[in-house]
């Protein structure tokens, strides 16, 4: 179909439909009455924004939760929704399919929330205090490093090693805490220490 339209009657259209677009958006008429009554509310826009690291590989991909509830006030945190984290120079907001799952990794309810332990002899696993599950693992270093730290070589020279325990770090930490990491394993004298992205 094919309209025979002038330049002059062209710009009066133009200015018509500019002018009342114009109106519209200032107000006049129910043009933003209808606009708001289809806008429903923000699901996340009440809830607590907390960053952090999502924990399934060695990427470390910046995450975004939203929780409800107010834990200052005594109210129980219920995480809401996970999403990648635009802001972060990793991801820059994209999830793979795990991450992108991360909910319901948090709501399984085979999670484990507590230190368990399996005592020698013992067919369970049961659940200690993170008091107790610290002060074994505390224990155990230092009985270890007491029995088999090498201080000096066979020919005499200084060497400081700890060859009977290794340490594998998280790659998923900032700058600071590697180096804290890196430096507090090495001062222990552990020679195998390696990083969960290698393996």
């Amino acid at each position: 179909m094919n309209i025979d339209l002038s330049r002059r009657g062209f710009l009066r259209l133009a200015g018509a439909g500019v002018a009342a677009t114009s109106l519209g958006a200032l107000g006049f008429g129910e043009a933003e009455a209808a606009e708001a009554a289809h806008v429903r509310a923000f699901k996340l826009a009440t809830t607590t924004e907390t960053r952090n690291t999502c924990p399934y590989c060695s990427v470390a991909c910046g995450i975004i939760m939203y929780s409800k509830g107010d834990v200052k006030a005594g109210e129980k945190a219920e995480l809401l929704h996970i999403e990648g984290d635009v802001d972060h120079p990793t991801n820059r907001g994209t999830l793979c399919p795990k991450g992108a799952a991360l909910k319901d990794f948090v709501h399984a309810p085979t999670r484990l929330t507590q230190p368990r332990v399996r005592r020698p002899g013992s067919d369970r696993f049961e659940e200690i205090s993170w008091d107790e599950a610290l002060d074994g693992i505390a224990r155990a270093i230092k009985d270890d490093r007491d029995e088999n730290f090498i201080a000096k070589n066979d020919a005499g020279v200084t060497v400081n090693r700890w060859t009977t325990a290794g340490f594998l770090a998280a790659s998923a930490t900032t700058n600071e805490t590697a180096w804290l990491t890196y430096k507090t394993v090495r001062s222990m004298g552990i020679v195998g220490f390696d990083n969960q992205a290698r393996v």
